[in-house]
């Protein structure tokens, strides 16, 4: 599970140990207009293939990091999950951002194509967590090599 050294915190102040705070999530949860009309926690989850290679998997930590210094006013803390190799494990990273109090848990897929891994093994872990805790709202958003920023910043990095 993440500690406090692998769980960044965004900055904005937030709202937790409350008795209500289940019934907020429950109501995110059940949100069909997509407004959030009070304070509830969101969190970023920033998932990865992971390495045996430490290195890379430092990599990743760094990238949350970052974003986690830009993620306010969006995120109030950004996590992150390797999805073999390394740890956390994408279920033990969503149960630790639900467990500081999220509401809802957006994945992020690092991943440069639709393989097996962001079609098939992360929305199955994904609905994993969703099965445990229906009362968070937990979505994934389209992988890295799908974003349409994608072929500018591959067009900026061949004119290096």
């Amino acid at each position: 599970m993440q500690t406090a050294e692998t769980l960044f915190r965004a900055g904005r102040s937030q709202e937790r140990g409350r008795p209500d705070f289940l019934p907020r999530c429950r109501d995110l949860a059940q949100a069909d207009s997509g407004e959030v009309t009070y304070n509830a926690m969101r969190s970023l989850l920033l998932v990865a293939h992971g390495s045996r290679r430490e290195a890379s998997n430092e990599e990743i930590r760094d990238l949350a990091a970052a974003l986690a210094e830009q993620a306010e006013p969006g995120f109030d803390q950004v996590g992150y999950a390797f999805l073999e190799i390394a740890e956390p494990s994408i279920q033990d990273a969503i149960e630790e951002l639900v467990r500081a109090g999220a509401c809802e848990v957006v994945v992020l897929p690092y991943f440069l194509s639709a393989g097996r891994h962001v079609v098939d093994d992360i929305p199955a872990e994904v609905e994993r967590k969703r099965a445990e805790h229906p009362e968070v709202a937990i979505r994934i958003t389209p992988y890295l090599g799908q974003t349409e920023g994608m072929v500018r910043t591959l067009i900026d990095l061949s004119e290096l």
